[in-house]
């Protein structure tokens, strides 16, 4: 990839900042790869589509993504989770030897495998020795009747936030248009409801939130072409242009799919969040709003109310012990915001938010939620956390796995809420999931153990006094 091509994926029209510093799409220094590359951002946000055979082409060290770490879940086909690479070494390099091995590897892939397709991800080594993947893919998508795509997002173009652009770019470039959507299948029309087909873009299926969302939409007749990426098929991506509503979940990270769609197709999009309660309803308007259904609307009013005094009801008592209850928030992107109106929604005071890999719209939301003196923390060291902790008073931290120990040593409360996560936060089923959570963790009777002096820091009884 050119620089001409990475400066106009960095120049985004879509983005409401597109003219100030972002610091979400900032190229990184040397030596601050610590986040992320370009490279791990295109491979986060494809490696969900599961029926795809995902070759790393690079040396092996670059395959260790920690993908099997993340939650995202299949309802199918696991190749996705069988790490690929072509392994490259030193003598490779030197003998130009780089494209016959991923030629060979594709053909291994789809023997072992017989995938639906396969991905080739560009890395820093075959980038900067001149391997034309584009060709490679080309060639053997030719020779073998299987669709390859290459995916050069070499991790020295930029931050973990332009390769997902840059994956978003090449879904748009090579499988966007290749096939139409399939009928219905007969038998399930309902009566009086016509069926409108969707999108929902920067959904990743973090441990199964997408089904907590798939039964509301279909109850309304939203029929979803396709995610991108989560618990997603090589076929579903193909049909990404025939959807009448685009909705990028959470994140502007792939906003260039969206514009492309827009452009290319007339698909009108949305930003919206399946966190929070007001948030997943407003999703569900706003889908009803861009398709100019009458009907679709009165019965997505109809659901909302149900929902919402259902789960009001439901979230009562979780409410009554969560009220109050201070809260660190660090977390990156869209977390930053996105999480925060849940909180608010049971009660809880979110005493500042981390907004490390945030841009500048996501800042924004977060002064929206939290007022102009809305607290960001930019450092997230573990010194510079715990005496955050302290100087708030907070009762839980809220963050990622790398953070957990920190916590745990300074016996603070945790709850995981980045991809390695156990439980799914959205849709209405996940606030009550949520709030389980947060109960459940900020009363541990284990806190109140580590906490108590250890028996034998305490005087004995009868100890003589000198």
């Amino acid at each position: 990839m050119t620089p001409k091509d990475i400066a106009a994926l960095l120049d985004e029209p879509a983005c409401a900042h597109n003219h100030k510093a972002k610091s979400g799409c900032a190229r990184p220094k040397p030596g601050a790869t610590a986040g992320g590359c370009a490279f791990d951002g295109a491979q986060i946000a494809l490696l969900p589509i599961a029926d795809v055979a995902h070759i790393v082409h690079g040396p092996i060290g670059c395959a260790g993504s920690s993908w099997g770490n993340r939650g995202t879940r299949s309802s199918g086909p696991r190749i996705y989770r069988i790490g690929m690479t072509t392994d490259l070494t030193e003598q490779d390099v030197i003998m130009g030897r780089g494209e016959k091995r991923l030629f060979h590897s594709i053909k291994q892939a789809l023997d072992g495998y017989a995938p639906a397709a396969v991905f080739v991800y560009n890395t820093c080594v075959p980038a900067l020795i001149g391997d034309d993947i584009e060709a490679v893919c080309k060639a053997a998508a030719q020779k073998w009747g299987v669709p390859v795509v290459p995916v050069d997002a070499a991790g020295f173009y930029g931050t973990k936030n332009l390769g997902n652009r840059l994956a978003g770019e090449a879904m748009v470039k090579y499988v966007a248009g290749t096939r139409e959507p399939d009928p219905l299948p007969p038998g399930t029309e309902r009566p009086g409801i016509r069926v409108h087909d969707i999108n929902l873009i920067g959904e990743y299926n973090i441990a199964g939130e997408l089904w907590h969302m798939l039964p509301l939409l279909d109850e309304l007749g939203l029929r979803v072409l396709c995610t991108l990426s989560g618990d997603a098929r090589y076929r579903e991506v193909q049909t990404l242009h025939r959807a009448e509503v685009n909705m990028m979940v959470c994140s502007k990270a792939m906003i260039n799919v969206a514009r492309r769609l827009e452009q290319s197709f007339g698909t009108p999009w949305f930003e919206g969040s399946f966190y929070g309660v007001g948030d997943v309803s407003q999703a569900l308007r706003d889908f009803a709003r861009l398709l100019g259904d009458p009907d679709l609307s009165a019965r997505t009013e109809a659901l909302i109310a149900r929902e919402e005094a259902r789960l009001h009801a439901e979230l009562a008592p979780w409410r009554a012990r969560l009220r109050g209850r201070k809260v660190l928030l660090y977390t990156g992107g869209v977390k930053s915001w996105s999480v925060i109106a849940a909180l608010q929604d049971l009660g809880m005071q979110v005493m500042a938010t981390g907004t490390r890999k945030s841009t500048e719209e996501d800042k924004a939301r977060i002064r929206e939620l939290m007022g102009e003196d809305a607290r960001m923390i930019d450092d997230g060291n573990p010194r510079a956390l715990l005496d955050r902790v302290r100087e708030y008073g907070v009762d839980i931290l809220i963050a990622g796995g790398r953070n957990m120990y920190t916590a745990l040593k300074a016996r603070v409360p945790f709850l995981d809420i980045n991809q390695e996560r156990e439980f799914g936060y959205a849709g209405y089923a996940g606030m009550r999931e949520l709030a389980k959570q947060l109960a459940l963790t900020i009363e541990s009777p284990v806190w109140g153990a580590v906490r108590r002096p250890a028996p034998w820091a305490l005087p004995r009884r009868g100890q003589a006094h000198g």
